[in-house]
């Protein structure tokens, strides 16, 4: 990084409660500190008294940049996750490159500004979604029209399907600024995870989900995707201008050395000494975690694997109500910081990713950089993953005895070897580095064009 300052604007920190705004600089930031700076939390977001329909915006960052971009999701919350990383990933490869500006606009609390070297994020305030904790509305359309008029991006990249792409086309109407559309979530298996067994009703919603994506297509120059199987989706359903670009992982950060430090992390979780197997991610219907906790009664009795789910969202009192006391099952909180997350899914004997739609799975990328063994469906873009690193095995998606089956053949399998194919796999094909630079190559040449 070049800039030996970053700044946050128009925040107040609950420090200064009772005192004017002001500007904040500190000297030499590290990418931490820049995360810091720009993803305010919801409790620091409280502090905030901007109003973003009335404030002068500040001054445009690096105005001499080759490319600009402006991302926009409503897929952002203190506990998401694969979205979130790869935003926060993002402002880190333009922080270091002069070449680039990038401007971020996140449904939040509060509205707020907040920006480090090349990099602006907009909080734009917004309602949270019903049993969506903690997503929120992105709804507000004036304001995004001030800030698209105002940053005027060479591109825009929107990230999640609802709202935002109808909010964007009218933000950034009489502009000329292309649109692309990054395919974060396979919406339509949402409705109907396996449209091929399901009932009249669920078909009908899988396929107007589909017309609905092909509506959205004629706004977009192009869309990114991470996976085949979600490319495949896309061209069965008439979308054809689209790009695969797999996602990265911190390969320094998720490392197998961590493992060395297993006995004291578990301790700290209260986990045993004995086989642990883990889940990182989104409690939600979509994670398909309940063929997980139906499978693992089984997996438990014949090995003796305690399973622990790591996260946060709206199945979590549920899980809560009816697994907290069963002697197989560890539910740990939502895991902010980074170390100690990636100390965790390095002390796991083997992670288990049940969820049969997932457009790539970022946290099993991260498990198999750490050396730990992935176990999942054989569907999805985590398959893709196992199979092309050899770090894992594949059970039969939607079933819970294939699961149990294969769950006690990996842990009782070389894991070592598992462990090891995984990393090298990680280490020569997802450095966030090359992902990005595949990705400014794609804007550059849809602008361009």
């Amino acid at each position: 990084m070049r800039s030996a300052s970053y700044n946050l604007l128009h925040v107040q920190h609950p420090a200064r409660r009772g005192r004017r705004p002001s500007l904040v600089t500190s000297a030499a930031p590290t990418l931490d500190d820049v995360r810091r700076t720009l993803f305010l939390s919801d409790a620091q977001l409280k502090a905030s008294r901007t109003d973003l329909s009335t404030l002068t915006l500040p001054p445009t960052l690096r105005p001499g940049a080759r490319l600009s971009v402006l991302d926009i999701t409503e897929f952002y919350g203190d506990t998401t996750g694969g979205i979130r990383t790869y935003l926060r990933e993002k402002t880190a490869y333009v922080a270091a490159r002069e070449q680039y500006r990038e401007v971020l606009v996140l449904p939040g609390r509060t509205d707020a500004i907040t920006e480090s070297d090349g990099v602006r994020c907009y909080r734009v305030r917004g309602h949270k979604v019903p049993k969506q904790d903690p997503y929120r509305f992105m709804l507000a359309v004036p304001k995004n029209r001030r800030i698209t008029v105002h940053e005027h991006p060479d591109i825009i990249e929107v990230g999640s399907p609802g709202f935002v792409p109808w909010i964007v086309r009218r933000a950034a109407r009489g502009l000329n600024i292309p649109v692309v559309a990054f395919y974060h979530s396979n919406f339509p298996r949402v409705f109907s995870p396996f449209p091929e067994k399901a009932n009249a009703f669920r078909r009908g919603l899988f396929e107007m989900a589909w017309g609905y994506a092909r509506l959205l297509d004629k706004s977009f120059a192009h869309t990114i995707v991470c996976s085949e199987f979600v490319a495949n989706d896309l061209r069965n359903a008439g979308i054809d201008r689209v790009t695969q670009i797999p996602l990265g992982v911190d390969l320094a950060l998720y490392h197998p050395s961590r493992r060395a430090k297993r006995k004291e992390v578990r301790e700290r979780y209260s986990l045993p000494d004995g086989p642990v197997a883990g889940f990182v991610g989104r409690f939600a219907v979509e994670k398909e975690l309940d063929v997980l906790m139906a499978a693992w009664p089984e997996v438990y009795r014949r090995t003796g694997a305690q399973l622990a789910l790591v996260g946060d969202g709206p199945m979590r009192e549920r899980l809560l109500a009816q697994w907290s006391d069963a002697p197989w099952a560890r539910i740990l909180p939502y895991e902010g910081q980074r170390e100690r997350l990636a100390d965790l899914v390095a002390a796991f004997d083997i992670f288990v990713a049940p969820s049969s739609n997932e457009t790539f799975g970022l946290a099993a990328l991260e498990a198999l950089a750490s050396g730990t063994p992935v176990l999942s469906a054989n569907r999805g873009g985590i398959s893709e993953q196992v199979i092309a690193s050899g770090g894992g095995l594949l059970f039969e998606s939607g079933s819970s005895g294939s699961l149990a089956a294969m769950a006690v053949t990996l842990l009782g399998g070389d894991l070592s070897m598992f462990g090891a194919n995984g990393r090298l796999h990680a280490e020569n094909n997802h450095s966030w580095d090359s992902v990005f630079d595949r990705i400014f190559a794609l804007y550059e040449t849809i602008v361009r064009s």
